[in-house]
């Protein structure tokens, strides 16, 4: 159970950055200060992967894309592991 706990906070976690990060665009200069330099490096990469998925009326969905893609992991790393 303990593992469980510790692979969801982790997913939580990640997934809260992720949209803090995204957040963040819609305030001028958040990502000069400390937490969005932070941000920017766990988060970036990530979502790097996802920029293929072009903008609908000037609006990126590829950061919703990715969380969806990282619940789907979430949960294949559960059926791997413990048989769910």
């Amino acid at each position: 159970m303990f593992l469980i706990r510790l692979i969801n906070i982790f997913f939580e976690v990640y997934e809260m950055a992720i949209l803090v990060y995204v957040l963040m665009s819609w305030f001028p200069g958040a990502y000069q200060t400390k937490v969005g330099q932070l941000l920017t490096r766990v988060c970036q990469p990530y979502l790097n992967i996802f920029r293929f998925i072009p903008p609908i009326l000037g609006v990126s969905f590829a950061p919703l894309v990715a969380l969806i893609f990282l619940e789907f992991v979430k949960q294949g790393l559960y059926a791997i592991l413990f048989g769910f």
